[in-house]
């Protein structure tokens, strides 16, 4: 998932096999931030929560003071989170992002669900058969898979979702996820105008039948997805966009939204008809506290149970390492840097690798501590495809050499740039020593352009600037989540750079069942975007720093950083 977002289609598809497995999730540093798109609330927004950010702590510590928490080491079944980000939206459908992610994973179940081996397992669905040698998924539903308003879970539900994420009234960004299905590409581009033409069909309440173009070896990896959950049209259809709003929203994970006061805070209830059974957890109390040092705060204080990245202050990382409350695990998430190419002077291909060239990953792990690793490709070390021949290199030299042919000497008369970040503080320290680098090494001056995260993400989606700083989580655990993201019509591929050569190979790729041929086109497709045309700057790959209270039980961990609480529970110290 993004760090945080997400938007139309894709002509590839994302992969979640439970048949193809990474080689070794365990030596990842890797897993991205995906790429969100902002919602039509976004002009609900407004405040600056880096000017209120203090004020806004001083606020959250005062009220929890005054629940009678001040000292307390714990609320009883209850488990305290920072978001860190008010959720652009909790429509699975729109959302692509991790923060709403992090929410609509813990309220919503596909027909399977992720363990934190990353393997699928049963969800609504209770088993399934694969047909026609892979190309035909007929799904056969529980039917104790019950909706938060006690209506049974059924196939119905699915056929309505999916061919609402395809339809193009919906600019879903991860439509192209079911993009293998029959006909699905061609009524979410408009070419077929019949959705009964999609080959996803309810057979009756309980069989579900998916048909695919060809076999696709990744294909069930997608339906533990977010955006392959069912959904009620009787819901949609009454509530309109105020769907997911906690009075209105319906939904059949382990727990329910029972509050949300935006900006503030979501409340999460345990959901007693889950099939499972109700979670010991009963209560989830996730809150949005943009700035890092005061959200570490209120965890040393107790009154916060878990913390990430997003309320981790770099500089604290180092003193805590050796804290038995701490925990550092490798992602399946790059950060990089984008260059829109339809924008001067990043249209010219010259550039863009001088840029590349002039950038030393191995600067990143330095700055931020946290046991990440410089990425000079695309597709991490853990996965098919994977290649050394792909490396991009430091090379300042002939970086100041591409940009003098490029017009450019010594970075004179090189055009007024900006990079665009998201307000968080590894995101800042990142793009200054960008910043830094180019000047010292190229003569050029990059002015940076810091923005609240919804409206980072609006800008992408809408006018994506000349450069920008971006993460990219996988999807599932498959090479084919990191290369779709730049072919031509994904959402996610705020570049605008589009190759035809690029789409063919990854498109065959995704379809090729012999995996030593498979791996050698994905490390043709990332040599073409970290040599060749170099679209993005892969810069380093990720980990994740964690604290959790000793009185928090059952939590896991996993390399896609997918956050999923049902097994989670508070014991008394």
């Amino acid at each position: 998932m993004l760090q945080a977002i997400t938007r139309p289609s894709s002509t590839l598809k994302h992969s979640k096999s439970s048949r193809i497995q990474p080689a070794n999730l365990a030596e990842v540093n890797t897993r991205s931030v995906r790429n969100f798109s902002i919602t039509s609330r976004f002009s609900e927004i407004v405040v600056s929560k880096l000017a209120l950010a203090a004020a806004f702590g001083a606020v959250l510590l005062a009220s929890l003071s005054g629940c009678g928490n001040t000292g307390a080491s714990y609320e009883p079944d209850t488990f305290r989170i920072n978001l860190q980000a008010e959720p652009p939206s909790l429509d699975w459908q729109t959302s692509t992002d991790s923060t709403s992610f992090d929410v609509v994973s813990n309220i919503m179940t596909g027909l399977t669900m992720y363990n934190n081996d990353m393997k699928c397992e049963p969800g609504c669905a209770e088993s399934w058969e694969i047909l026609d040698g892979g190309k035909h998924y007929l799904f056969h539903l529980r039917k104790n898979a019950l909706w938060t308003d006690g209506k049974p879970v059924t196939a119905h539900d699915f056929e309505y979702a999916w061919k609402r994420l395809l339809d193009p009234a919906t600019a879903a960004s991860y439509a192209f996820f079911l993009y293998d299905i029959e006909n699905a590409f061609e009524f979410n581009s408009g070419k077929v105008k019949d959705p009964n033409l999609i080959g996803v069909k309810a057979l009756d309440d309980w069989t579900f039948s998916v048909k695919l173009k060809r076999p696709a070896a990744y294909f069930l990896y997608l339906t533990a997805f977010c955006s392959t959950c069912p959904l009620r049209k009787d819901i949609v259809d009454k509530f309109g966009d105020r769907w997911t709003e906690p009075q209105n929203i319906v939904t059949n994970g382990p727990f329910s939204v029972t509050l949300w006061k935006h900006e503030y805070k979501i409340e999460l209830t345990s959901n007693p008809k889950f099939f499972e059974g109700e979670p010991r957890l009963k209560k989830i109390k996730m809150f949005m506290i943009p700035e890092q040092a005061t959200a570490f705060g209120l965890f040393e204080n107790n009154q916060l149970d878990y913390v990430d990245n997003r309320s981790f202050p770099t500089a604290d990382v180092e003193s805590l390492r050796n804290s038995p409350m701490y925990r550092n695990l490798p992602l399946l998430r790059c950060s990089y840097l984008g260059f829109n190419v339809k924008k001067k002077p990043f249209d010219d291909k010259r550039v863009r690798k001088a840029i590349s060239m002039a950038v030393d990953r191995t600067l990143f792990p330095k700055i931020l501590r946290r046991g990440e690793a410089p990425a000079f490709t695309w597709i991490p070390p853990a996965l098919e495809g994977y290649s050394e021949n792909s490396k991009s290199e430091f090379n300042p030299e002939a970086a100041r050499k591409l940009l003098a042919e490029a017009g450019y000497p010594n970075g004179k008369g090189f055009p007024s740039t900006k990079i665009l970040y998201p307000q968080r503080e590894d995101a800042k320290l990142v793009v200054e020593s960008v910043q830094e680098q180019i000047k010292k090494n190229l003569n050029v001056k990059l002015q940076l352009e810091v923005n609240e995260w919804k409206v980072y993400l609006d800008i992408l989606h809408r006018d994506p600037p000349q450069m920008f700083r971006q993460t990219w989580g996988a999807d599932y655990p498959d090479p084919e989540t990191f290369m779709n993201v730049f072919t031509t019509h994904n959402g996610n591929n705020y570049t605008q750079w589009s190759n035809a050569h690029y789409d063919d190979l990854i498109d065959r790729a995704a379809a090729e069942q012999d995996q030593k041929k498979r791996a050698a086109m994905y490390a043709e497709g990332d040599q073409m975007l970290c040599q060749d045309e170099v679209p993005i700057v892969p810069l380093y790959w990720a980990t994740q720093n964690t604290m959790v209270k000793p009185w928090v039980k059952g939590i896991g961990f996993n390399a896609m950083d997918l956050q999923f609480f049902r097994k989670v529970y508070i014991e008394k110290p």
